[in-house]
């Protein structure tokens, strides 16, 4: 799978202490997908009490947008 990381994303990840392999098993193993009303995607992966949610816009090549870590019980996890 091709992954373009944008910039904000990378940010993100630093803040949020997430890890490339962490973003890449949220993408191919997600525990819910939901669209958003822009039509991007959203990956949704519980791990260790919170939710990982990884956002990407396109379907060619996976171009994550940003991500974050979340309360498990906001997302219904």
């Amino acid at each position: 799978m091709e992954i373009d990381i944008k910039p904000h994303a990378i940010e993100r990840m630093a803040r949020y202490n997430i890890t490339e392999k962490e973003v890449i098993d949220c993408l191919e193993n997600p525990d819910i997908i939901n669209e958003s009303n822009t039509k991007r995607m959203i990956y949704n992966k519980k791990l260790n009490g919170y939710v990982l949610r990884v956002i990407e816009e396109s379907k060619e090549i996976k171009s994550v947008i940003t991500t974050y870590k979340a309360g498990s019980g906001r997302y219904g996890i």
